[in-house]
């Protein structure tokens, strides 16, 4: 009886479109924002690979990526600033069926919520995280940021931003994240490859796009200028060649820095370690004796 309903299910199944994965809600981002093409790329990546609007869920924090979750046709949850990353996770352990992105900003991610991308990384959860980076606090009317470059003025820092440019490729690298890579809103065609690519890895997967903030911070032209596509002969087992291109200063790398070969993240090693547990015949009781006092 299950196997003939499958085969029902299969042969009705419904062919998503782009426009399936939107909802009601406009977006109120300001006008010439990166994070429209972003939204934009979401709905056909989503649509290319068919996944059905009730298996797809959202978390994001504060800033102007925070409204995302209510601009999809999917689930969703607009956190606290910062703390997509837990939602995420959170959901993914809750749901392992469920394909889960964590959204947020560079304020979002790399400021108050930077204590949470190691634990993500070194768990190698499977979810992924896309920050859209304007290098600017766009919602606060530009504050700058942790990806604000050294010295730039704005009217919250007249004198110039007082500390250094944060490298969100860098960053990842280091804490030994296993899927990197860096896009731009102004290509969706990479970025699209990107973010398939992203959800198909087992494991914890990062993008950072360049989303430029036309109202308060406009790098359109500067990542247009320094902008290069990452050799094809680049080998993405490769760490340290990944963290050269990512520190190069002259350029911003764009496509896939590294990638770990792995076969199951997170929840797979929980599953494997829970059975374990199981033929063990290890209890709850076995572990509250272990702190009893004698």
């Amino acid at each position: 009886m299950v196997t003939a309903v499958k085969a029902v299910e299969e042969t009705t199944k419904k062919e998503y479109r782009s426009s399936d994965y939107k909802s009601d809600v406009k977006p109120i981002w300001c006008p010439g924002c990166g994070d429209f093409a972003f939204l934009s790329t979401f709905y056909r990546t989503l649509a290319e690979l068919q996944l059905q609007p009730e298996e797809v869920i959202v978390a994001s924090g504060i800033g102007c990526s925070g409204r995302f979750p209510a601009f999809a046709n999917v689930y969703g949850y607009h956190g606290v600033h910062g703390r997509p990353l837990p939602l995420a996770t959170g959901m993914k352990l809750g749901n392992p069926n469920m394909t889960v992105f964590a959204i947020g900003g560079d304020g979002d991610a790399f400021s108050i919520g930077a204590g949470h991308i190691p634990h993500a990384a070194s768990r190698n959860i499977d979810i992924t995280y896309v920050v859209l980076d304007n290098e600017i606090y766009g919602l606060t009317k530009g504050q700058p940021s942790p990806t604000t470059p050294e010295g730039h003025k704005t009217k919250a820092s007249p004198y110039g931003k007082l500390g250094r440019q944060a490298n969100p490729i860098m960053m990842l690298l280091a804490y030994n994240a296993s899927f990197v890579a860096r896009g731009n809103s102004a290509n969706p065609r990479q970025l699209m490859d990107l973010l398939i690519r992203a959800i198909k890895h087992p494991g914890f997967s990062f993008i950072q796009v360049y989303s430029p903030c036309v109202t308060f911070f406009d790098t359109y032209a500067m990542v247009k200028e320094k902008r290069r596509d990452i050799p094809p002969d680049h080998d993405v087992t490769d760490r340290n060649a990944a963290m050269a291109l990512a520190a190069d200063p002259n350029h911003l790398y764009m496509g896939l820095f590294y990638k770990d070969d792995v076969t199951q993240g997170f929840v797979g090693e929980m599953a494997n370690l829970g059975n374990t547990v199981k033929q063990d015949g290890y209890t709850i009781a076995d572990l509250v004796s272990r702190y009893r006092l004698e």
